[in-house]
């Protein structure tokens, strides 16, 4: 059980977890500096940055997150005010002109919403809220939800006399992006491919006997990618 839960504790980074204390701080950093909504998405457009918080890969304005809805629901009615929350919803106005999933999504909501109630619930001073929240609290809200999940697959798998889970290749999120898009973004910045676009590239080329190991699964649209490139209709250079 230990070694399950640390080595999935592991995987928690930047864009896994991490989203929330980066999206925190983008959003109130840009709030507080006085900028607009559209100064701060155009300047991150111009140094090339990404907007934490912002965006998902299947939610979008058509198709609302209700984690999102909810949480910001309550924060409208519970919180004495919600200028940071208010300035990523501007921000996600901007952003959904683009995109239309490119929405505020839950790591965001939550991430905007906690500095608005540890800034207006008057239990904590000012200097107080800036060390909660460059201690990576929002971090560690996030862990300890995953914690919970990490422990309840371990004992299902244990329940269920399930073997050692493989996840399906479909299903990978990573293998669309690196294997399916084919853009310049695969090579490195001298021209090469990198080391991810390789790696994509060899677990395409195993894919038929990863599947065929596996049997028939429902096919995700995340497995896009590498069945182009299994096709040949993608080149990687």
């Amino acid at each position: 059980l230990i070694s399950a839960l640390t080595s999935g504790l592991l995987t928690v980074g930047p864009r896994f977890g991490g989203a929330l204390d980066d999206a925190a701080r983008m959003f109130k950093e840009a709030h507080d500096g006085g900028s607009s909504p559209k100064r701060f998405v155009d300047d991150c457009k111009k140094n090339n940055t990404l907007i934490m918080g912002i965006g998902h890969r299947i939610k979008s304005l058509s198709n609302p997150d209700q984690r999102v809805v909810l949480i910001k629901n309550f924060a409208k009615k519970n919180f004495e005010s919600t200028p940071v929350l208010d300035f990523a919803l501007g921000v996600e106005q901007i952003t959904t002109t683009k995109r239309a999933n490119l929405i505020l999504n839950v790591d965001g909501c939550i991430a905007v919403c906690f500095v608005d109630m540890l800034r207006s619930c008057g239990a904590f001073t000012t200097e107080e809220v800036e060390d909660l929240l460059s201690f990576g609290c929002l971090n560690g809200l996030f862990v300890l939800g995953r914690s919970i999940g990490f422990v309840g697959h371990y004992i299902d798998q244990l329940r269920l006399k399930q073997p050692l889970y493989r996840h399906p290749w479909d299903d990978i999120t990573y293998i669309q992006e690196l294997a399916g898009e084919c853009q310049g973004d695969l090579a490195s910045p001298k021209g090469g491919a990198s080391g991810a676009a390789a790696a994509a590239v060899a677990v395409a080329a195993a894919a038929p006997e990863v599947a065929a190991a596996q049997g028939d699964r429902p096919e995700s649209p995340c497995g896009e990618g590498v069945r182009r490139a299994m096709e040949g209709s993608c080149t990687v250079a």
